[in-house]
This record gives C-alpha cells, structure tokens and sequence, in this order.
C-alpha cells in the first residue's frame, strides 16, 4: 500500500472524526519513488542507543500491572495504550490507527461517508467544532465553528480523549444524537442530530450577477482540482461565453483535504512560481510544488475568503495567492495549522500517523499556529434590512419638470422588485462586500 502524506487540522486539535464527523486533515499520495523515496531513517551514526533503563522500567510497569491491577489486562490492551499515548503526546496530529480509524481516514477524501458534517477537535480538554460541513446534518441544524460540545447524550465531554469522543460519536446513519453546545461563552444548549451518509460536493459555483462568479470550495477531495477547473468554465459560458469581470474564491470553513488538490486549485489561477514547500527530517519529507504556465482562470480579479475554519490545504491556497498578489484575501485570520503528517500501514490494518514535516508558502511563511492573516479584515455580520420608505421625490410632484435628456422619471411608486431568487450575496455580509470590492475593481479599471 503507498505511503500517504497527510496535512492535518490545525493546533490543538486531534484526529477528527469519522462515523460521528468527518476527517479534516489533508491527504495526498506518495509521490513517484523517483522524486521522493520512501521515508529513510536517521544516518546510524545518528542513532542513540536504545534506552535500556527506561525500557527496564516500562517492562516492570507492564509487569506491575499485569498482576496487581484491580482487573485482568491482557497484554494487546495495555501495549496498544501504551503506544496511543507515546503518540498523543507527541503533538495533537500524531496517532496510532486501529483498523476501524485507519480505514476510515482513506476513505475521508472520497467525498461519501456517515456522520453528523463537522470537523471537531480539542481544546482546553474540551471537544470543539472547528467547522461544519455545508449540506449536513450539523450544518443544517445551525452548528457553528468554535462551538464547544460539552456533553453528547447527556454525558460531559470534559476530560475525554478524542477517540474517546469519537466513540461515543459514531452511530448508524438515521440514528439520533443529542449534542449540548456552548457558544461564545453563553449558556448551554442542546441540538439534537440524526447520522446520515454525508455526500460532500466539494466544489460549488453560480454567478453572482452578470460579469461575476462565485466559486465554493467545501474541502479538498482528490477530485476538487479537476472540479474548480470545471466550473471556471462553466462560469464563462453562463456569462456569454465572455471573461469574468471578477471572481470570489470562498475557502471560508474550508477544512482542508487533499494536497495535490490544493496545488491544483492554486494553479489553475497562477501560471510560474512556486504554490508550496514541505521541509522535514526525513529523505522525502522536502517537497516543492510549482505552477505551470496554463492560466484556467484568465487572470481574473480575485477575492479570496477565509475565516478562521480554513485550514491546512485551504491556507496552502491563501497563502500561495497571497504572497503572488494573486488575489485579496478578504475575512478573518485562518486556523493555522501547518505540519504535515505521514501516514505510514503497520501490520493488520493498523497505521500510523506520524508529524514529518512543515508546509511553507512561496515567501517561506510558515502557517503553524498563526494562519493566514487576511489583506482586508471583515468579520462576520448579520443583515437586517430596512423597508424602503415611500417618501415622495421629485418626480411625484404633480407639474415636475422633465429629465432634459430625455431620462424615464423614476417616481417612489416605481421601485425595483426585488429578485424572486434569494442570491448568496443578499445574506451574506463577507460574501457582499467581496462583491462590492470587485465592482469596484472593475470600476476603476473602466471595465
């Protein structure tokens, strides 16, 4: 089986889950033997000699255990603990899979598998959801990024592992579960959820108005590269076949996913330069990823959002078109999760997911635990809307002059109707002013 190379979530989160939430962290396959061999040790010369005392004293533990703890341990339980928690306390990515876990992290990225649609992770000893997942039970019940879940089905969450968690997380598609949040601080609340087979679309495009398109990305799945460069042409067509006068990237609550995706994205709005560079101990953990010279996008004006749900490939993808002024980033600072993780087969179905590495963007930023800070800051906003007025202008006056020019009168009476078809930009405060920025472009540079 290939190895895999993996970006995971962000500081302080651990595995996310799969049965009860989806798998955040990004993959992508090993590539070719002749580019990056297999992971390499440590020259011997390098190597300490094995800790003889320390394993002296893991024996005599084991061995104290074994016959004086309360209840029988066979051995497979205790060394299997003992393993989870020389990996836990690594850094919060690095863990030991047993074949359940393992089989579900690869089939994370193929856009199908049961849950509730949110990315969680730890913090401060409590579960926290670091976003949900659009078109999913959690999304669908008005579950949002930082939330903190603080009992399921009724039981704290408090001091639980994130297996632990994910345990009591999983469940048939179509059976109930009860999650009580906490939000900004408030006071406690329960959502109840059914499990479903979640179907992720990862990319997701319309035209905003005329001239203008909007292309959302939900995670990045090994198909969503090839899925941008499709909508990126659907788009022209929608708009007459003519070039976009602007373009929103939306990468907000974006988790991330797979890393060959997050390059392929990246290039199809870039055409040289580097888009992202891995640096690490081991021989195949140095890897750089370059644009080509194809442009998908045609050099349209770009607005990239970000809040801080986007993670590890979604920040790959801000900061490579950050730091090629490529686009404006336009949000809240990103999550800030930037290690990569190799997951390497063991025996029996098992894994294990190991920290290799750092991603960099071009300009040798590296993303972990600061994220990507937007170019122009808007957080999020609810919209309330005023009822226009029906005060009298000029042109209700009875005996007004005409235009001059030949201009329609436009009287109060004779207000625009508002579009029957709810748009994205009409309840979406980032989404609007991100529209507007790009009007403005388009404006000024008298398109």
């Amino acid at each position: 089986m290939p190895q895999v190379r993996r970006f995971a979530r962000p500081t302080s989160f651990a595995l996310a889950l799969t049965l009860g939430v989806a798998i955040g962290n990004a993959w992508a396959q090993e590539p070719p033997a002749s580019t990056a061999p297999a992971p390499e040790a440590a020259p011997a010369q390098n190597k300490a000699p094995l800790p003889l005392d320390e394993l002296r004293t893991f024996a005599e533990v084991l061995d104290r255990i074994k016959a004086a703890y309360v209840e029988p341990v066979d051995d497979k339980t205790l060394l299997e603990n003992a393993i989870k928690g020389m990996l836990s306390n690594l850094d919060p990515h690095s863990a030991y899979l047993e074949p359940e876990a393992f089989a579900e992290l690869q089939e994370s990225t193929s856009g199908e598998f049961g849950g509730l649609g949110i990315e969680v992770g730890v913090e401060d000893g409590f579960i926290k959801v670091v976003s949900p997942i659009d078109d999913t039970p959690a999304s669908k019940a008005g579950i949002e990024a930082g939330d903190l879940i603080v009992k399921i089905d009724g039981q704290p969450t408090k001091g639980l592992s994130m297996m632990e968690a994910v345990e009591k997380m999983r469940g048939k598609p179509g059976s109930k579960i009860t999650l009580t949040l906490v939000r900004e601080g408030g006071k406690p609340f329960d959502v109840e959820l059914t499990r479903a087979v979640i179907k992720v679309k990862s990319v997701k495009s319309q035209l905003l108005e005329p001239g203008y398109g909007y292309i959302r990305i939900t995670q990045f799945q090994i198909n969503s590269g090839e899925e941008v460069g499709k909508a990126l042409a659907r788009l022209k067509k929608d708009n007459g076949g003519k070039k976009l006068n602007g373009l929103v990237l939306d990468l907000r609550n974006n988790p991330g996913g797979v890393l060959q995706a997050a390059v392929e994205v990246s290039d199809h709005f870039l055409t040289k330069g580097l888009i992202v560079y891995t640096k690490g101990r081991i021989a195949n953990s140095e890897l750089r990823f370059s644009a080509d010279p194809a442009d998908a996008s045609e050099g349209v004006p770009l607005v990239v959002l970000i809040n801080g749900g986007s993670a590890s490939a979604s920040e790959i993808v801000a900061g490579a078109l950050q730091d090629h002024k490529r686009g404006v980033l336009m949000g809240t600072d990103t999550f800030g999760k930037g290690s990569v993780q190799t997951v390497l087969p063991l025996n029996n179905d098992r894994g294990l997911k190991l920290t290799t590495a750092l991603y960099y963007t071009p300009n040798g930023r590296s993303i972990q635990a600061q994220g990507i800070e937007p170019d122009i800051e808007v957080g999020r906003a609810k919209l309330t809307r005023e009822q226009d007025g029906e005060n009298f202008r000029e042109a209700d006056l009875q005996g007004h002059l005409g235009n001059g020019n030949g201009g329609e009168d436009k009287p109060s009476s004779k207000q625009k109707e508002r579009s029957k078809d709810p748009r994205p930009q009409d309840d979406d405060y980032q989404l609007g002013q991100a529209l507007n920025l790009l009007k403005g472009l388009s404006v000024t540079r008298g398109e």
